[in-house]
């Protein structure tokens, strides 16, 4: 096609130079749609951005913002747009990135490294003094990008999914301890965080409560906040304790509709999300999971999702207890806004 042969011009250091980079606008989604309805075509759940990209684009302002690479002149919506990538201000100087995508027509030219150094500065110049990406373990073109242009590793997690039930876990789940109890205190939340080995694997971070999918640095002060905004179920925060002292924390970030195959289609389900599982032994994780099922439960979900560290003790302990885990973990890289930026990375 005429398209493909134009795009070859350029490679990863000296791009194309009809793609700029720009602003998002809702005459895009035409064109964005076209290069991302088929980005997974291997796996079972489909690419998100087709279904977003029109919200996004609407809810840009001042703490989020969305970027394509232009291809001048191109009036083919298959053609028109090279890339797009969105970037969001989290909480204190932290920001974060999502839904990369290069059009296959224009890739091995730097469309990402252009793309993610545009959000680059505008989080910068909003305040932000670092950036992270969550990238799924299986994509390893997705890895290999981020890798490059300055991500390094930080953290990697995995799900596990309590089945909601007013009566908790399973009793046939064992582990019991019947000086285990649950509290909202979130003082005793952040004592059972502080030091834990979820704390240091996943590097201070947990589900952020200002957007969905992001990881920020868990604070006491987000932990008291969300304690205040209870509502309904046991309580946005919910810890353990025991003679020792604290056992084991979480807190729900949010309840949302999901169609029960994940990609639009089907019965839509609630679910539950708790921002992070973190437990200081098999007893702790068994009161806490059980917490959040009868949390759930109590609140109509469908289904649960808890972001625990993805080692083995953790997994485990999911399995010991009978708790459903995800069959992959994921990753999340960082970049720091403070350094040059553009002189890290490696080939595009």
């Amino acid at each position: 096609m005429a398209g493909e042969t134009d795009a070859g011009r350029g490679d990863a250091t000296n791009p194309d130079p009809e793609i700029e980079v720009r602003r998002a606008r809702p005459t895009d989604e035409e064109s964005v749609v076209a290069f991302t309805r088929n980005t997974w075509d291997d796996r079972e759940t489909g690419d998100y951005l087709p279904r977003v990209f029109g919200d996004w684009v609407e809810s840009d302002g001042p703490r989020q913002r969305t970027f394509v690479a232009d291809v001048g002149g191109r009036d083919d919506p298959e053609t028109a747009v090279a890339g797009v990538v969105q970037t969001t201000l989290l909480d204190d100087g932290e920001a974060w990135a999502q839904g990369m995508r290069v059009n296959p027509r224009y890739r091995g030219q730097g469309v990402s490294r252009l793309l993610t150094h545009a959000g680059f500065d505008w989080a910068r110049e909003q305040g932000a003094t670092a950036v992270r990406i969550m990238v799924f373990s299986w994509n390893r073109a997705g890895l290999g990008s981020a890798r490059s242009i300055g991500y390094e590793p930080t953290a990697e997690f995995r799900w596990v999914h309590p089945e909601p039930s007013p009566d908790g876990l399973a009793a046939r789940s064992g582990a019991s301890d019947d000086s285990l109890t649950v509290t909202t205190d979130p003082g005793v939340a952040w004592r059972a965080w502080q030091g834990s080995d979820a704390d240091e694997r996943l590097s201070g971070l947990a589900l952020s409560t200002a957007e969905t999918w992001a990881l920020s640095e868990l604070t006491a002060g987000r932990l008291s906040e969300l304690a205040d905004d209870a509502g309904e179920g046991l309580g946005r925060v919910v810890a353990v304790r025991g003679p020792s002292g604290a056992r084991a924390m979480t807190y729900r970030t949010r309840t949302y509709e999901r169609s029960g195959d994940g990609d639009g289609d089907g019965e839509p389900e609630t679910w539950a999300e708790y921002g992070v599982g973190a437990w200081a032994d098999l007893a702790g994780a068994r009161a806490l999971l059980s917490a959040v099922a009868r949390d759930a439960a109590a609140l109509g979900a469908d289904r649960t999702r808890v972001l625990v560290p993805e080692t083995a003790r953790a997994v485990s302990d999911a399995a010991c207890l009978r708790v459903d885990i995800a069959d992959e973990p994921d990753f999340v890289l960082s970049a720091d806004l403070t350094a040059d930026y553009r002189d890290r990375g490696h080939v595009d």
